[in-house]
């Protein structure tokens, strides 16, 4: 078990436990240290090369009667923002030097996750506390009273208060007090939190000027604004207006405006199922700090069947537990002996999921090897769902007592099976351990195609546009979906 920090002070500890949660704990490191025995940043976050330094600063900007108020912001401008900004670029020099990194204060444990630091993606993050309060007071117009962000051509001149200009050529991501918490909650999964920073620096370097309100409305347009042809989320126009603009900006209250929407809240009523999928990932990576975690796989350091599942964004994970959910559901209820195989496909191209669940009796699981049993058949399944898809690259395996029978105790197995190369000896040998078992073989097999979207309109709503032929692209960014193809038997 890692000597971890948790966080000094109590903003850092909610930025470490906002950050675990969507990064969990394998991936983010509160305090780190660097070298000269002074701290890097007050939480560093690692998945694959993409590098997430966080910053977290407190200073209240009082009200002062008889103060002017642009001395003030000033002042607290410098001491909170400005300085953090030379704090982060530092801190991205550091890294990119090749120099350690430390978790503990005396340098005794190295940072764990490797990465290419020449390939690395690095996005700095400063989260800017105090201001809030003085912000609402300013202005009656400011919604959350969030700071106003504008990537440009930064002059080196003084702002207006509550106003920071940020250099489009070398970003930084400036959160508040308020959308902090709206930013890590919504996007809390390290495929879309990548996805959304990614895209903010494209649009600041492609754009003169990059502008809005506060983070949550940039959010809100990012979100709302899907481009079907990139088939992402983008900042600023799509298709043939890009070339026809060379600033954006996002004004005020967009945020506010779309979380009243009953697309919006009946999609955060489905994204419930989806934290299945988050606790399957939590229990193993817990039990792999606790030195529980059997198998030979380090699941921090490298590839592993729990990496590849944490790569899912939520609205996948919602589609994904969903089916296996489901597919527990329908487990048979006859037979002592019963296997269940139900293969799912990712949101990674080429890439699918093989879930077995099997009902065993007593006297057969409590055999010293029967766990190794489980995990053979496990990869025999994989192998089959290799030959029968045959572009799939990877296949995750997941192997479990079938819950229904389980007494409530469910110990899983994970399989990763990379088949970018396939040689014919492997599938015939796959073919033939299969034989026996006849994994998406049998009879009773059944195939079906679904659909699943980032948001989901309510029944009303779909019920509308089904009747007026509107489709889902014309009442919400729904487009960003993946099609299922499920495979399912016994």
């Amino acid at each position: 078990m890692s000597d971890r920090a948790s966080g000094v002070t109590a903003t850092e500890r909610l930025l470490a436990e906002f950050c675990e949660r969507s990064f969990l704990k394998l991936w983010s490191y509160p305090n780190p240290y660097k070298d000269d025995v002074h701290e890097l940043c007050d939480l560093l976050a690692v998945f694959g090369n993409t590098v997430f330094i966080f910053f977290d600063r407190e200073n209240t900007l009082p009200e002062i009667t008889g103060k002017d108020p642009q001395v003030l912001w000033d002042r607290w401008k410098r001491n909170v923002i400005d300085r953090q900004v030379r704090t982060a670029h530092g801190a991205e020099r550091y890294i990119r030097s090749g120099r350690p990194i430390f978790v503990d204060a005396k340098r005794k444990q190295p940072f764990p996750i490797p990465f290419d630091k020449d390939k690395a993606v690095i996005h700095k993050i400063i989260v800017a506390h105090g201001a809030k309060e003085a912000c609402e007071r300013a202005s009656a117009q400011n919604v959350y009273g969030s700071l106003a962000i504008t990537y440009g051509e930064t002059s080196g001149e003084p702002t207006q208060p509550f106003h920071v200009e940020i250099d489009r050529h070398h970003p930084v991501h400036v959160l508040d007090s308020h959308n902090m918490p709206i930013v890590l909650r919504e996007l809390d999964t390290v495929s879309d939190f990548k996805a959304y920073l990614d895209e903010k620096v494209r649009a600041a370097a492609t754009f003169d000027y990059l502008s809005y309100c506060g983070e949550e409305d940039l959010l809100g347009h990012y979100l709302l604004n899907y481009d079907t042809a990139t088939q992402r989320h983008v900042i600023g126009p799509k298709g043939e207006d890009k070339g026809k603009v060379n600033g954006v900006v996002i004004g005020e209250g967009k945020w506010h405006d779309f979380v009243q929407t009953d697309l919006y809240k009946n999609t955060k009523n489905e994204d419930r199922t989806s934290y299945f999928w988050d606790k399957l990932i939590q229990r193993t990576c817990q039990n792999s700090l606790d030195g529980t975690l059997g198998g030979n796989s380090d699941i921090a350091r490298g590839e592993s069947a729990v990496y590849e599942m944490v790569k899912e964004p939520r609205f996948m994970r919602r589609g994904l537990s969903a089916k296996m959910l489901s597919a527990v559901e329908r487990f048979p209820d006859d037979g002592k002996f019963t296997r269940q195989v139900t293969f799912l496909p990712s949101f990674e191209p080429n890439v699918g999921y093989v879930l077995l669940q099997l009902r065993v009796p007593e006297e057969f699981r409590v055999i010293a090897d029967f766990r190794e049993k489980r995990r053979t058949l496990l990869e025999i399944a994989c192998g089959a769902a290799k030959i029968k898809f045959p572009s799939i690259v990877k296949v995750i395996g997941i192997g479990i007592e079938a819950p229904k029978f389980s007494g409530g105790t469910v110990a899983e197995d994970f399989i990763l099976m990379h088949c970018e190369t396939w040689s014919e000896e492997t599938k015939a040998y796959y073919e033939e351990l299969n034989r026996e078992w006849s994994f998406f073989g049998t009879p009773e097999m059944q195939g079906f195609n679904d659909r699943v979207t980032q948001f989901v309109p309510p029944p009303r709503l779909a019920k509308s546009a089904k009747a007026s032929k509107i489709g889902c692209n014309d009442l919400c960014p729904c487009s960003s979906g993946k099609k299922f193809r499920k495979c399912h038997g016994r």
